[in-house]
C-alpha cells in the first residue's frame, strides 16, 4: 500500500468567465493515469471560487499568527499538499493580482514545496506571467521543477474546452511525474506542515514542534519510526515477537482507522507520537513513542499527557498501558506519571492503570468509581 501524494492544483484567475478551470481540468484528464499509478491526489482550488480579500492580516505572514477564519482555512489547504500546480493566465506581462495576493497570505506552508506551472495566452503563451511568478514563489523558498507548460490558447481552445493534443498530453504526464519524484525527496524539508502557531494550542511542545493527528498518509513514517523505537524494547526483554517490530504497512494504515493516533513533528520530520482508544470505561493509550535522538527533553512525558487530555468527556474510570516487562526506562515514566501494575499483559509485557478518581466528564458531586 503507498502512501498519497497531495497536489493543490491551482486556478489563479478571478475573471468571470475565466478558461482556467478548464485548462485545470485538461491537466487532471491528461494526468489521469499517472496520478492513479503514482497515488497522487490532485486537490484542486480555484481562486475565484476561495475569494480571498485582498491581504487583511495585521501580522506579517512569516510569523503565523492568523486573525482572519479566511486565512487559517487557506492555510491548512496549502499546508496539507506536497506540491503545488500553478494554472495561471498572462494578464498585461505579468501574473493576476490573485495569483501574487494568495501566495502574500502565507510564508512557511510554501517553503520547499515543489511547484509546476501550467502557463496560458495568447502570443505569448503564458510565459511572461510563469517568469514573474516564478521570482515570488523562489522568494517563498519553494522549489521549481523547470518541466513547467505553455499553451497558446489559440491552438488549445475549442469553445469552453481545452485540449492542446496528445503530445501536450504526454508532457503534462512527465511533469507531474517529476513533480511527484522531486516532491517525494524534499518532503521531509517541508516546514510548513505545521499548521499556524495561532491555531488553537494542542500541546505543550512549544513553537518549534506541530502536534497533530495522524492520518492515512502517514503510515509510512509511523511505521519506520515504531520499528527504530521498539529495537530497544527487543533488547530490553530480549526478544523479536513484538508487534510493533512485525507490523506492515496495512497493519499500521488499519489501525490508524481505530485507534486517535497523534503525530509530533520538528521541521517537518516525525519524532513521536502516540495513539488512544476507549475500550469499556478505560481509555487506552498505546504506541507511545520518540525518536531514540530526540529522547531526554520530556517530549514522552509531554505526548503521555496529551494522550491522557484527550479521553472522552464522560464515562471513563481508568487510564491504562502497556509495556514490556523488562522495559526499565518505559516503566519508570510511567510509575512517575502514577501509574502502577497490574498484572501481566501476555507472556511479555506488563499492563499498567491510573486510577481516575472522578471519572473524566463525571459529575464531580456524584459518586466516586
Amino acid at each position: 500500500m503507498s502512501q498519497t501524494f497531495s497536489v493543490l492544483l491551482l486556478s489563479a484567475s478571478t475573471r468571470p468567465n475565466r478558461i482556467g478551470p478548464a485548462v485545470a481540468d485538461w491537466f487532471r484528464r491528461a494526468t489521469r493515469d499517472t496520478a492513479a499509478d503514482l497515488h497522487i491526489d490532485l486537490d484542486p482550488v480555484d481562486l475565484g471560487d476561495l475569494a480571498l480579500p485582498m491581504l487583511d492580516e495585521p501580522a506579517e505572514p512569516s510569523e503565523g499568527d492568523y486573525q482572519h477564519p479566511h486565512t487559517l482555512a487557506w492555510s491548512a489547504r496549502v499546508a496539507a499538499a506536497d506540491a503545488i500546480v500553478v494554472v495561471t493566465p498572462e494578464y498585461n506581462g505579468g501574473m493576476p493580482a490573485a495569483l501574487k495576493n494568495a501566495l502574500d497570505y502565507l510564508y512557511d506552508e510554501w517553503a520547499f514545496k515543489p511547484v509546476l506551472f501550467v502557463g496560458y495566452g495568447n502570443t505569448s503563451a503564458g510565459t511572461r506571467s510563469v517568469q514573474m511568478a516564478r521570482q515570488v514563489t523562489t522568494a517563498l523558498r519553494m522549489v521549481p521543477t523547470g518541466a513547467d507548460l505553455f499553451l497558446r490558447l489559440a491552438d488549445s481552445r475549442f469553445g469552453d474546452t481545452v485540449a492542446p493534443g496528445a503530445a501536450f498530453d504526454r508532457r503534462a504526464a512527465t511533469a507531474l511525474a517529476e513533480l511527484h519524484r522531486i516532491g517525494t525527496a524534499v518532503r521531509p524539508l517541508t516546514l510548513a506542515r505545521r499548521p499556524a502557531p495561532s491555531a488553537p494550542a494542542a500541546s505543550p511542545f512549544g513553537r518549534e514542534l506541530w502536534l497533530h493527528p495522524a492520518g492515512p498518509r502517514d503510515a509510512a513514517e509511523l511505521l519506520v519510526l515504531q520499528r527504530c523505537c521498539w529495537v530497544d524494547e527487543a533488547i530490553a526483554n530480549a526478544t523479536l515477537e513484538l508487534g510493533a517490530l512485525r507490523e506492515s504497512l496495512d497493519d499500521v494504515t488499519a489501525w490508524l482507522a481505530e485507534w486517535s493516533t497523534w503525530c509530533l513533528r520538528r521541521n517537518g520530520r516525525l519524532i513521536g507520537a502516540v495513539r488512544a482508544r476507549r475500550v469499556g470505561d478505560s481509555w487506552l493509550i498505546g504506541r507511545l513513542m520518540v525518536a531514540p535522538d530526540q529522547r531526554g527533553r520530556g517530549l514522552g512525558r509531554a505526548l503521555l499527557r496529551h494522550a491522557e487530555a484527550a479521553a472522552p468527556a464522560s464515562g471513563i474510570g481508568t487510564l491504562t498501558l502497556s509495556t514490556g516487562r523488562d522495559s526499565t526506562d518505559n516503566l519508570r515514566l510511567y510509575r512517575s506519571s502514577g501509574y502502577r501494575e497490574s498484572g501481566p499483559d501476555g507472556p511479555l509485557a506488563v499492563r499498567l492503570v491510573k486510577r481516575v478518581a472522578v471519572p473524566v466528564g463525571a459529575d464531580p458531586s456524584g459518586p466516586a468509581r
